[in-house]
């Protein structure tokens, strides 16, 4: 039964997810269409991000996640940010409407996100890092797919962002016919808007969302400018069809994390959640100082050395996650998970702009070497938890996954 709730969990996640997926492909056509600046195209990227973590925030202080069904918050979620996705196709035909949609777009997709994760929590104890690691794997190929759409011809933009509405819907219709709480499930949650600062007040909670802090300092830099670098170093190196290519190769290296995210997820029940964040972060952070000076060179090179930063760089995303559903009060499991992600994508904005100024001044070859500040403070964030007391809660570390999935 469980698995069959994480299949249609991950599913429904991939599916409502797509909403904020189908912004990096439909930017370029609605730039041509309505003559945007390069400004105005991030912020319309950018938007989805900032409503995601007012959204997160909001949910987080009201509890929302804990004091309502889960599932039910997913299904109304889908469906809002469907709605709001589906309006700037049929009614919106200037830039700042659809900054207003796609920001609200956004602070729905806070409530598919999470829940999501609190479901599987309820299902799985043993092999909880596998389980949330699927669900997270999903999530990062839909994340490479707008890449492979641009490879294979994307079709009208309209035509996109109605598909990825109707997705969101299926994903809705998904959750509540095919999902269901797991025996794991707690109740008796009440609203206690100052949890979200008391989950801060857990030593284990606060070293895990530091952890996490450091990798998202990284990742979505690495996600939103590695189809830029490698088109730059692609071109530098004299590839013929360097566009097609870099699309590809895109792909591939944010695709090849859906497969590191459920193998990451199965070795950490097995020995250890922060041992597998730290081996991530310590590989990816290398990454960071090696693949820029490779620039230029050899395109079989560039593309070996971005597929192992591809499959590091998230491999851990998960267990930060799976550790603060092991390390939190049961009964506001869903805000402690909310108030995670929110820090962290609002820290995301950060270093998101700060890539391309870094690019100016430094150029390519040495412009994603600061990304290695985040993996290297978030392993010892992970070193700290390890040597805590809370670590014995840990699943593969005395904890409940100590014995392997299940």
């Amino acid at each position: 039964m469980k698995w069959r709730i994480l299949a249609a969990l991950a599913l429904a996640e991939l599916l409502g997810l797509s909403l904020w997926f189908s912004a990096s492909a439909v930017t370029p056509a609605l730039a041509a269409e309505w003559e945007l600046s390069a400004a105005a195209q991030a912020w319309l990227t950018m938007s989805v991000q900032i409503g995601f973590v007012c959204g997160a925030l909001v949910s987080a202080l009201l509890n929302i996640p804990d004091l309502f069904n889960a599932r039910r918050v997913f299904a109304v979620s889908a469906l809002g940010g469907a709605a709001c996705n589906g309006a700037i196709p049929a009614w919106v035909d200037e830039p700042a409407g659809a900054l207003v949609l796609r920001f609200f777009t956004g602070f729905f997709l806070a409530g598919v996100y999470p829940p999501g994760m609190k479901i599987v929590a309820t299902w799985f104890r043993e092999g909880r890092g596998l389980a949330i690691g699927t669900v997270v794997g999903a999530l990062t190929l839909g994340s490479a797919s707008p890449h492979l759409l641009k490879v294979l011809g994307s079709p009208d933009w309209r035509q996109l962002m109605y598909t990825a509405s109707a997705a969101s819907v299926g994903a809705a219709l998904i959750c509540a016919a095919m999902v269901r709480d797991g025996p794991h499930a707690a109740t008796g949650a009440r609203f206690n808007w100052r949890y979200a600062g008391q989950a801060f007040g857990n030593r284990g909670v606060r070293l895990t969302n530091f952890g996490y802090l450091g990798h998202q300092w990284e990742l979505y830099a690495m996600w939103t400018w590695l189809p830029a670098f490698l088109l730059a170093s692609f071109a530098a190196a004299g590839l013929p069809a360097a566009e097609t290519w870099a699309a590809v190769v895109a792909f591939a290296c944010i695709g090849v994390g859906g497969a590191s995210c459920v193998i990451a997820g199965s070795l950490a029940d097995r020995y250890g959640r922060t041992t597998i964040a730290i081996i991530s972060m310590v590989a990816s952070g290398i990454c960071c100082l090696v693949v820029g000076p490779l620039f230029g060179m050899n395109p079989l090179l560039v593309t070996a050395a971005c597929l192992v930063w591809g499959f590091a760089i998230i491999a851990d995303s998960a267990q930060f996650s799976a550790s603060v559903t092991e390390l939190s009060d049961p009964e506001y499991l869903g805000t402690a998970l909310t108030l995670q992600v929110c820090v962290g994508f609002a820290l995301t904005l950060l270093t998101i702009r700060a890539l391309p100024l870094l690019v100016e001044a430094v150029t390519w070859k040495w412009a994603f070497a600061p990304l290695a500040l985040g993996p290297a403070l978030g392993s010892w964030a992970m070193y700290r938890l390890r040597r805590s007391p809370a670590a014995v809660r840990l699943g593969g570390e005395g904890g409940p996954g100590a014995s392997g999935a299940s």
